[in-house]
């Protein structure tokens, strides 16, 4: 049985850094990453890393996010800086299937997600 854990979220104010992390247990995987759903709105495509493509990035976060994976410990985590509030959301890891196409709908496996919330 595939488990997504995730942890780090929390309060930050707008400009600071927050790290996520998600381990994982019951399988392993080519792909894994982050997506976020803010109040009101669909869930949308953050970041992957998959071992043979490389990573990606959506563009609202390019240059200030970045993903990274420790395949013995089979985790994925994000780094986040300068945050904004547009950033706030609760983040779920995904891991499986979005290789080439970052749909959720694409997604094998979701954490229970972490509340990431940035203040003005």
């Amino acid at each position: 049985q595939v488990r997504l854990v995730e942890s780090g979220g929390g309060l930050v104010q707008a400009g600071g850094s927050l790290r996520l992390s998600c381990a994982a247990s019951g399988g392993t995987f080519s792909v894994m990453g982050w997506f976020r759903q803010a109040p009101g709105k669909e869930r949308e495509f953050v970041a992957a890393l998959d071992w043979s493509v490389g990573s990606n990035y959506a563009d609202s976060v390019k240059g200030r996010f970045t993903i990274s994976r420790d395949n013995a410990k089979n985790t994925v985590s994000l780094q986040m800086n300068s945050l904004k509030p547009d950033d706030t959301a609760v983040y779920y890891c995904a891991a499986g299937g979005f290789s080439r196409n970052f749909l959720s709908s694409n997604v094998n496996y979701w954490g229970t997600g972490t509340l990431v919330t940035v203040s003005s």
